[in-house]
């Protein structure tokens, strides 16, 4: 039996179903994300703990979520063949979560001091590594149930990939460049949090890359 016949048995209706609803948790992470990185911007103090809150409790159903899946795939054995290639997707999606709920600790406790004409940056920087990772969430479910469109839809990874570096950049060399109030202390602070967003963009092209292999060797 073909992996495309595996993946189309009624038995890895279970499985595909826990993929689904990782999915949802991890789009709703980047919901809370991106408002929590706006409300940390903006001084909404109160907006900003539910964020963290929320957040805590996404990740810890994120990780049950996992664990399920995992166990699904040990316990049945014609899930074998394309195990290893479902644990490491697994893997990068719970890197992206343990992205985003860092992140948004990390503003809580460093508290960096942006400046006003850098905000809006940072919540455009935010919006864009949440579309990388956005974009990876189609590709994920078309590999399950039609994988020659994979490529199609992960290519949107790459592509916000590269505009959130881009703009990861720009931040940066306004801060070194151009902000000549700002401590050398504090230009490391706003570089140090343009990186850590921009990283969850990368993890994006971890999980496509990954998506790439696993649709090739559905194609064989």
């Amino acid at each position: 039996m073909g992996l495309f016949d595996i993946f189309s048995n009624k038995k890895a209706n279970q499985l595909i179903s826990s993929i689904d609803a990782l999915l949802v948790i991890i789009d709703n992470s980047l919901i809370v994300f991106k408002n929590g990185v706006k409300d940390y911007l903006y001084n909404d103090d109160s907006s900003f703990a539910e964020n963290l809150s929320t957040m805590a409790s996404l990740e810890t159903e994120a990780g049950a979520r996992i664990r399920e899946i995992e166990s699904t795939l040990y316990s049945k054995g014609y899930l074998i063949r394309s195990r290893g290639d479902i644990m490491r997707l697994l893997e990068r999606f719970d890197h992206i979560i343990s992205i985003i709920s860092s992140d948004l600790i990390q503003f809580e406790i460093e508290a960096p001091n942006v400046p006003a004409e850098l905000k809006k940056e940072f919540v455009k920087l935010s919006e864009l590594a949440s579309l990388a990772v956005e974009s990876s969430i189609p590709g994920t479910k078309a590999y399950f149930n039609d994988p020659k469109n994979v490529a199609e839809t992960t290519n949107r990874v790459y592509f916000y990939e590269k505009e959130a570096v881009k703009l990861s950049q720009s931040i940066k060399t306004t801060v070194f460049h151009d902000m000549d109030k700002l401590k050398l202390s504090e230009k490391f602070h706003l570089r140090y949090f343009a990186l850590h967003i921009e990283d969850l963009a990368k993890a994006a092209v971890k999980v496509a890359e990954q998506l790439s292999v696993m649709a090739i060797k559905r194609s064989l």
